[in-house]
């Protein structure tokens, strides 16, 4: 689809309904309570056919609402706040790292947002949720460059992944999703 060519009207109802699957999948929560990194990648996985098909502006406005609603009616403000500091604009700023840089430039600035987001959650969850800092401590090993380390592994793996659904998007799903609407 052509981004030029929509209706603001059209444009609004695809991203309420994205942006209503992304809420939906920060809710999975309640039925899987261990999943706080899970549900916000899970959430903004929906924002892609967003960025795709109308976007990046559309898919900000979309990662904001989700985000509001996510503190308001998420319990586990933590994964909320995991949605907000990183992966619900994630999906947005990939397309950016991506279409403007060469793949090692690329995957240094990925990883960097990512370890400075994650840094980021991780003191405003002691300072602002309240989240002790002593739990971090086991056996004398301080866990949050444990968590990081191991978080960056995965979020290389969570980026190939993501690659590869976006790619599955526009050459698959993309003309099944919109088949309809053409």
């Amino acid at each position: 689809m052509n981004e030029k060519n929509l209706s603001a009207s059209y444009k609004m109802a695809l991203g309420g309904v994205f942006s209503a699957l992304a809420v939906v999948s920060m809710l999975i929560s309640y039925i899987v309570p261990t999943a706080t990194y899970a549900c916000p990648a899970l959430a903004g996985v929906m924002l892609i056919p967003l960025v795709i098909e109308i976007g990046k502006g559309w898919a900000f406005c979309a990662y904001i609402a989700v985000s509001l609603l996510s503190f308001m009616i998420v319990a586990d403000k933590e994964m909320a706040l995991c949605f907000v500091a990183f992966f619900g604009f994630y999906p947005i700023l990939k397309a950016l790292l991506e279409k403007h840089f060469d793949a090692l430039l690329c995957w240094t600035f990925k990883i960097l947002s990512f370890s400075v987001c994650m840094i980021a959650v991780f003191f405003v969850s002691i300072l602002i949720l309240g989240v002790p800092k002593e739990s971090f401590n086991i056996f004398g090993i301080y866990l949050p460059w444990v968590f990081l380390a191991i978080g960056i592994l995965i979020f290389v793996i969570y980026d190939i992944a993501l690659s590869r659904v976006i790619r599955a998007y526009v050459s698959v799903w993309r003309k099944k999703l919109f088949k309809r609407l053409r």
